[in-house]
């Protein structure tokens, strides 16, 4: 099980400023990731793949790096961890 507590709003932030600055197949390419299916992470107006979005958080967090099958997406997942952190995430 991963330890989220590491991970912060900030560094949540940090990494929807990368996927901005890469666009979505860069950011998927660098940081091991694909697009979401079910959900989406919704900031400033922008829609951003929570469980991307997240494994590149925890991994500026922490400097490891998580793979897609590391740990899940859904609810009890990344959205609950990115939820915890005041982000909204809503079903796509």
């Amino acid at each position: 099980m991963i330890a989220w507590n590491s991970v912060t709003r900030a560094h949540v932030m940090r990494a929807m400023e990368e996927y901005d600055r890469l666009g979505p197949e860069r950011f998927f390419a660098e940081h091991g990731f694909a697009p979401t299916t079910t959900y989406e992470l919704v900031a400033d107006n922008r829609l951003y793949p929570p469980k991307a979005i997240l494994g590149t958080a925890y991994e500026f967090a922490t400097g490891k790096r998580l793979a897609s099958g590391d740990f899940e997406g859904g609810k009890s997942g990344a959205v609950k961890v990115l939820g915890q952190l005041g982000f909204i995430v809503r079903a796509k």
